[in-house]
């Protein structure tokens, strides 16, 4: 009887790792285009939530509560230490999110807001992967304005991304209008962010001596590794065969070789927020997995 239960465990766990170890899904996958959409909310919530709590010191239950569909408020977000510039638009970038939910629920359908963790302890885990040792002290992305950019950096591209990966896979004129609409404004953000953190590019950010270039770098690197499609986010300053027409380092806007923005597919974007590299392995920022048909059927799977 043990050596069967033992047998049994065995096979159960393997079929388990199975779900991280198996080579990657990086193609489309099949959905249709309220799904595709409304997979998108659940990193709205996450660049709302994050937006307005690091501006204000309140979120989404404050400014527009009957979006959240009564999903639970989020873990560890906190009001940023930041200069008045930054937090002027960062104020901005988390009034537009509301928009955003606002629009898709108004066109589309909502979800319930998912369990999100933005606690200090959540982006410090995240740094740490990124550089490949653990921080002294652990990152905390509250603590001043350059934190707080870099930590914004870890967040909004990935669903820039994701609305370039969605749009040639819808099929009715509405919904390709909305998210054309939603990804213009999402690029801005992620451009401004970018933008920010390039003025400072060379400069270390305290006390960890790694500049903010190295870290924007070492950020990307982590979310092609975990997304496992290639290539598809580089940080601030990369090499000239990266760079746009191979004539500059610079890299403000992070774009394939014709200067075209990458594409994910929803399976590599939960990996990414996952920090799991698997779409059936919640964690990170997600701690019980997104909402949606989309990403619930990869937990019904795992």
């Amino acid at each position: 009887m043990a050596s069967a239960f033992f047998s049994a465990f065995i096979f159960l766990f393997s079929l388990k790792l199975s779900h991280v170890m198996c080579a990657p899904n990086c193609g489309p996958i099949v959905a249709n285009d309220t799904d595709r959409i409304e997979f998108a909310l659940n990193l709205e919530f996450l660049e709302a939530e994050f937006f307005l709590y690091g501006a204000l010191g309140e979120g989404l239950d404050s400014i527009a509560p009957y979006l959240a569909e009564g999903g639970p408020t989020p873990i560890g977000a906190k009001k940023a230490n930041l200069d008045h510039l930054v937090r002027r638009i960062i104020e901005e970038f988390g009034y537009q999110e509301v928009g955003h939910l606002r629009a898709i629920f108004t066109r589309i359908g909502g979800i319930h807001r998912p369990l999100l963790d933005l606690s200090r302890h959540t982006f410090a885990k995240v740094f740490d992967e990124a550089v490949g040792f653990k921080l002294s002290p652990p990152f905390d992305p509250y603590l001043n304005t350059l934190n707080y950019l870099l930590a914004s950096y870890v967040i909004p591209y990935v669903g820039l991304v994701g609305y370039v990966g969605t749009i040639p896979n819808l099929s009715n004129k509405n919904s390709l209008s909305l998210v054309a609409s939603l990804l213009g404004v999402e690029s801005g953000q992620d451009a401004v962010i970018r933008t920010l953190l390039y003025e400072r590019a060379k400069e270390t950010v305290e006390p960890y001596d790694i500049t903010v270039a190295h870290f924007t770098n070492k950020i990307s690197s982590l979310r092609n590794k975990l997304g496992m499609c290639g290539i598809k986010d580089e940080g601030l300053i990369v090499p000239l065969f990266l760079g746009a027409e191979n004539r500059t380092d610079s890299n403000i806007l992070s774009a394939d070789p014709n200067s075209l923005s990458y594409a994910r597919t929803p399976p590599e974007i939960l990996r990414i927020v996952y920090g799991s590299g698997s779409e059936y392995v919640p964690g990170g920022f997600f701690p019980k997995g997104g909402n949606g048909n989309i990403a619930r059927s990869f937990l019904e799977k795992a």
